[in-house]
Parts: structure tokens; sequence; C-alpha cells
């Protein structure tokens, strides 16, 4: 199994790159014709075509969302985080909501489509050893999402689980979320099985993985006075990590 992995990972490789480049283009097309509402149908169009290039690898996905979520606030959406691979269907999941990351700074320079997205987004890009930095850069990614009534996208562990169990959730950046955010509604969401696309590192990838990505019962933050929130952050990563299968 794993020397088929090899062969038919480096099909991938070769497919997702191609589709890199291609879409680096068509972004930077779109958004100079279309502005911001043409880059987003851009990248929206790039997450789908990474998703059917993940079925090289057997990779099947189920996104499940039963809930009526507003489209005239913003949304915060707290999730798990165990591969680059949770980021296409999350983005593809919530693209009526024009979603939007915090992520690393290495992510906003020197990778095709990918960085182009997060710098033209309006995306956080935080520099992991300077706090100050970090949390400048993510309230002023928490008015743009208030403002534009957006979807800001937080991976509370910081850091990704490579094994699928769930790290302990780190606080400080959905404090400032919910405090300059203050009319949002929260969806939990929990992903599984992402991390086997990447059970052997790197290279090669994981064959056969079943993507799962189910948000939770929305969650109005203005029912959590601040007096609340540790409480409401305590709710919120039960929902996430209870629901998180590790096999």
């Amino acid at each position: 199994m794993k020397f088929l992995s090899y062969i038919l990972t480096s099909i991938y490789l070769l497919f997702f790159g191609l589709l890199l480049v291609v879409f680096h283009g068509i972004q930077w097309i779109f958004l100079k014709v279309g502005g911001q509402k043409g880059h987003d149908m851009s990248v929206n169009a790039l997450q789908f075509s990474l998703m059917r290039c993940h079925n090289i690898l057997g990779t099947r996905h189920t996104l499940r969302n039963p809930y009526k979520l507003e489209t005239d606030r913003p949304l915060i959406i707290v999730s798990n985080h165990q591969s680059m691979n949770d980021i296409p269907p999350l983005i593809w999941l919530f693209r009526k909501h024009y979603p939007r990351f915090i992520s690393k700074k290495e992510l906003g320079k020197g990778i095709p489509s990918i960085s182009f997205n997060l710098r033209h987004s309006g995306a956080a890009l935080i520099d992991r050893n300077d706090p100050k930095q970090a949390i400048s850069e993510i309230i002023r990614f928490a008015k743009l999402i208030h403002e534009n009534n957006y979807a800001g996208i937080i991976f509370p562990e910081g850091t990704r689980s490579r094994t699928g169990v769930p790290k302990p959730f780190k606080t400080k950046g959905l404090d400032v979320l919910f405090k300059y955010i203050p009319d949002a509604q929260i969806v939990p969401v929990t992903i599984n099985n992402s991390w086997k696309t990447t059970k052997y590192g790197k290279f090669p990838y994981g064959l056969g993985a079943h993507i799962k990505v189910d948000a939770h019962e929305p969650i109005n933050l203005r029912d959590y006075p601040k007096n609340k929130r540790a409480e409401l952050i305590e709710r919120l990563e039960k929902t996430i990590t209870e629901h998180v299968i590790v096999d």
C-alpha cells in the first residue's frame, strides 16, 4: 500500500502544483477585473479543484452544515486542525460567508495561489514568536470580519494535530475575536480523518482518507457577556473535541 502511495502522491503533487500555478494567474485576473468579490469566486473555484485533485489519492469529503447561518452578520468559525487539507473543505463549506483565516506569516509568501490569497483576502498573518505583532494582526483581522460580515476561521489548538488527537485550546486569539466582533455567530466545527492524509509526513500521502467536516449548532456571542467568556470557550472546546474520532 505504501508503495502505491509513492506513485499516486507523485501524480497528485504534479496536478496540485499545476493547479496552484494556474489559479495564481486566475486569482490575479479576477481580482483586477472583479475586485474582492471576483477574487473570492476564484478562490472558491480553487478549493473545489483542490478537493477533486485529492480524489487521485482516494480521498473523499463529507461536508455537513444542517444549520441556517445568517449572512447579514459576521461568523467566527472555531475548528480543530489536523492538516493543511482542512482548508479547502472549510472554505468550500462556508463559501457563502467569505471565509478568512488566521495563519502563520510564513505562508504569506512564496507559495503560488495560497500566499496570494492570504495577502489579498485580509487574512491575519501572525508571527508566533512576536506576541505583540500577533495580537495587533488579529485585532486588524477581527475588525475586517466585523465590518464586512465575513467569516473568520480560527484553529485554537494553535498548530496541527498530526495524530488526530485534539490539543488543548489556546484562548488569547478567541478572546480578541470576541472583543472586536461582539455581534458574531460562533460556529463550532469538527474535522475528522484529515490527519490520515499526512500520516507518513510530507511524502508520501496517505491513501483513502474520508475527510469529514461537521458544523455544530451556532452560538450567539451576545448570550455570553464578558464574565462568561471562559465558559463559552469551554463549551466550544467540548463540543468540537467530543466529536473527534481517532482510529
